[in-house]
């Protein structure tokens, strides 16, 4: 590690004040920003933590039912208060491990977007809606790519909204050591069609398989995925599954959503 200084504002405007300041960086729960900073991949000059602000901290119901979760709420609390949505709770309550979930927030994962991150994989496939301190960005606008998002520097998540479906339901293929996914997929069923978005297998981060989509629009069961199959080509290889290996289990993730939310 290095030196460097530490702010802690207590409000939005306060936040985006101290990110103007040259090099500085927005620390939500550094679960990824921590190790990146002791290999010194990383080096800014002031670290400005975002966990002190009230007004970006917690789960509500928004007027349109829709599930309003604060960019500073720890995984652990969407897991107990993100109930009205069960499979977004469900998908909180298995992220990492009971350290990560107490210290990693949503809004931290959205805007790291780690192409094997579970929280990109949620909001897109339920067609969430991603507010900063100057707009509302719509989740098919907001990953741009394996890292990328449609953030400007500076700015912050401050609320995340889901919007409830029908059924849903997320299935993850563990990766043991990271507990991040080797392949996830979320499936929500809406009434005007069908959202799967699949995460950890793409070297383009997370996206919607809407082939997919189509079938299961018309007849939302496992059987409807018969058939369908991706590309191995643009799926991420490396020692713990080939290209080939992870399209393969797209479908089977995405039979074994549609099945439990069904």
């Amino acid at each position: 590690m290095y030196n460097f200084e530490f702010e802690k504002p207590g409000s939005v405007a306060d936040a985006v004040a101290a990110l103007g300041a040259e090099d500085a960086q927005a620390l939500g729960g550094g679960q990824t920003l921590i190790p990146t900073l002791k290999q010194r991949l990383a080096m800014p000059t002031t670290l400005v933590s975002l966990k002190g602000i009230a007004e970006m901290q917690g789960v509500c119901t928004g007027d349109d039912g829709s599930i309003c979760i604060g960019g500073a709420t720890s995984h652990a609390t969407v897991a107990a208060e993100a109930g009205a949505y069960p499979a977004l709770a469900a998908t909180a309550s298995h992220i990492g491990d009971p350290a990560v979930r107490n210290r990693g927030t949503i809004g931290g994962s959205l805007a790291n977007n780690d192409p094997s991150a579970c929280y990109p994989a949620a909001a897109l496939g339920s067609g969430a809606t991603i507010v900063t301190n100057t707009r509302e960005i719509a989740a098919d606008d907001y990953f741009q790519g394996m890292f990328d998002t449609a953030l400007d520097e500076g700015e912050i998540i401050t609320e995340v909204r889901f919007p409830v479906p029908e059924k849903a339901n997320y299935q993850k293929f563990v990766q043991p050591a990271s507990r991040f996914a080797l392949v996830g997929v979320y499936v929500a069923k809406y009434a005007d069609g069908v959202r799967v978005a699949i995460t950890g297998a793409s070297n383009n981060g997370v996206f919607r398989w809407t082939e997919a989509e189509a079938a299961l629009s018309s007849n939302f069961s496992p059987d409807a995925v018969d058939g369908l199959s991706l590309s191995g080509d643009d799926m991420i290889s490396d020692l713990h599954g080939t290209g080939d290996y992870r399209a393969h289990l797209c479908g089977v993730m995405t039979k074994r959503a549609v099945s439990a939310a069904a």
